[in-house]
């Protein structure tokens, strides 16, 4: 496997490592109430997103099972950090990763997470030669279910009511892509329907 070149540019976004200077950025959405329930510990301070930040800035490569890269998205245009994608290594004898995402609710709806989970796709696939990619989301997040949809991901599983989050029970869907469906539905373009001479 060849060394992992970043950063990585989309249309709009550059995707890089976590810096010590984004944890103004990163606490703009990581302490938001209607963030919490998607982060992996609770950040409800600065020396907590000061946390969660020291772990993103190791989250730098993915070289045995149980490793996480996390990509930092910063809009090109203003170089604004709206957000961050993960791709977490969770085996290696089957080929299973999972793509986790975060976006900061002032610039969602904008597509510019369909870009970065295409990178990270992207990468899990051709770089990492993973096989399978997974990712779940709360069953009431609309928007997340449309894009693992419009990536191509397949709903595998549906679990209802299986924790309580503040109260409420949880509802969590599991969604999943192969390598050779991404590379069907990415790489691949149809050819233009011929045309009839008369």
């Amino acid at each position: 496997m060849s060394s992992l070149c970043l950063p990585i540019e989309t249309e709009r976004l550059v995707l890089r490592t976590f810096e010590r200077s984004d944890i103004e950025a990163l606490s703009d959405y990581h302490t938001l109430p209607s963030v919490q329930r998607y982060v992996a510990s609770p950040t409800r301070d600065r020396n907590e997103v000061g946390h969660a930040l020291g772990i993103m800035r190791n989250h730098v490569s993915l070289q045995r099972p149980g490793d996480t890269l996390t990509l930092a998205m910063v809009r090109k245009g203003d170089r604004a950090l709206i957000g961050h994608v993960s791709l977490y290594w969770s085996d290696a004898t089957a080929g299973q990763g999972e793509v986790r995402f975060l976006i900061n609710p002032k610039f969602a709806g904008q597509g510019f997470v369909r870009e970065a989970v295409g990178a990270m796709l992207d990468l899990a696939f051709d770089h990492f030669r993973i096989h399978r990619v997974f990712a779940m989301c709360d069953g009431r997040n609309h928007h997340s279910i449309k894009l693992m949809q419009q990536m191509g991901m397949r709903l595998e599983a549906h679990y209802r009511e299986h924790a309580l989050f503040q109260g409420e029970w949880d509802e969590e869907l599991h969604f999943a892509i192969l390598d050779r469906e991404w590379q069907r539905s990415s790489k691949v373009k149809d050819l233009p329907p011929l045309h009839r001479v008369a």
